[in-house]
């Protein structure tokens, strides 16, 4: 184990170096073990807070098992603890992306590399990877304008104007990519083009926190610090719906991959809950009260089932059996609000950005190659069942 730290240190030493980075020991750095969460926290909610939801595990609905601890963690000092950014990204190659302060580091998951993409004159205020172009990365900042960067070439491509405030969401639909900016307004930008800004969405009256387009990418959903979540079709200026619920900012927007159009959606601290709608239709399904603030949802790719990440009071993430929202885990280890979650290329693995200044990695969903081992397993089982009832007859 020492002669291993010692390399790791070598490396990094080497990396620094190399990259001409100034000496940050914690930055991304291992921790060696996860520190559990204090114990007077739950102890110190006041009654009633669970009201509308019991926040107990269904153990008998569980029908696998997901470990409690993350099985990585990583430091993210200088992190803006602001509940409206997007800080946070996992692209298609596999690669993580991470913003702290003005700086925009990447983790090669597959190797533990770490470097720095760029430096900024300002704060860094979102990020998106491209989900066709691997390489291609998009950030937002504070100067209010859009930047483009070629991961593989560790360069800026180009820069895109337009905001008047800072960009704190960005979604992309192929070669569109949209930006939501705290002056509430929305832009379509075609990266492919010099004159980029092919249309504008003034509909929010407030920061524009949460952006995501439906997988066909008919519409597009924008969460907005004023309490609404609106629906837009093609690069129409005016919303096709607006679905007005929740009664605190909504930042959470998530696409079920399972079901057409359904968009599921969580509100802040002084609304906790989770929505579910029809988003075609403009209705609401249904919805549950979480009990805490909601900052993140992640549909898993292979299962009706859900994460969500929470702030006060536990700084959990939660795992919900969909549609029944039987909660089938709870995971907490963050001593701070949950700020942002993302998942892996393969869709197991799910990461944790929380304000404790920590990167936490869960094993949370099962992986398309072991639900089909799972599967093949059980159609074995079942199999050898039946032949053993034969026999005996």
């Amino acid at each position: 184990k020492q002669w291993y730290q010692r390399r790791v240190r070598g490396y990094k030493e080497v990396m620094k170096q190399n990259l001409n980075i100034a000496p940050q020991p914690k930055i991304l750095n291992m921790r060696n073990k996860a520190p559990l969460p204090s114990n007077n926290l739950l102890s110190s909610q006041p009654k009633g807070m669970f009201a509308q939801s019991s926040g107990q595990v269904n153990r008998k609905a569980s029908y696998r098992s997901i470990p409690q601890s993350a099985w990585r963690v990583l430091d993210a000092p200088d992190l803006n603890n602001d509940y409206y950014l997007n800080l946070l990204d996992w692209s298609v190659g596999n690669l993580l992306c991470v913003a702290l302060n003005d700086s925009v580091y990447i983790w090669n998951a597959a190797s533990g590399d770490i470097t720095v993409l760029t430096e900024h004159t300002c704060q860094i205020s979102s990020v998106q990877w491209s989900p066709i172009v691997p390489e291609i990365i998009a950030i937002g900042d504070y100067n209010n304008t859009v930047s483009l960067w070629n991961v593989e070439k560790q360069a800026q491509i180009r820069s895109m104007a337009g905001h008047s405030d800072r960009v704190g969401s960005l979604a992309w639909n192929e070669y569109i990519l949209s930006s939501g900016s705290r002056s509430g307004q929305i832009i379509h930008h075609d990266v492919r083009v010099s004159n980029h800004q092919v249309a504008t969405l003034p509909g929010h009256d407030l920061e524009v926190c949460g952006l995501a387009y439906s997988k066909d990418g008919k519409y597009l959903a924008s969460g907005s610090n004023d309490n609404r979540v609106m629906i837009w079709a093609d690069r129409d200026t005016q919303p096709v719906h607006t679905l007005i619920e929740h009664t605190a900012a909504v930042k959470a927007l998530a696409w079920s991959p399972h079901s057409k159009y359904l968009l599921a959606t969580g509100g802040g601290s002084q609304d906790r809950q989770l929505c579910f709608w029809n988003a075609s239709a403009g209705t609401l399904q249904h919805k549950v009260n979480t009990g805490s603030q909601v900052s993140s949802i992640l549909w898993s790719q292979h299962s009706k089932e859900l994460v969500t990440g929470h702030g006060y009071l536990q700084n959990q993430l939660t795992v919900w059996k969909y549609p029944s929202m039987t909660r089938i885990a709870e995971l907490t280890g963050h001593q701070d609000r949950v700020l942002q979650l993302a998942m892996s290329p393969e869709g197991s693995t799910v990461v944790s950005l929380g304000a404790d200044e920590s990167i936490r990695l869960w094993k949370v969903f099962e992986s398309c190659t072991e639900r089909k081992s799972k599967k093949g397993g059980e159609s074995v089982a079942r199999s050898m069942s039946k032949l053993s009832m034969n026999c005996r007859r």
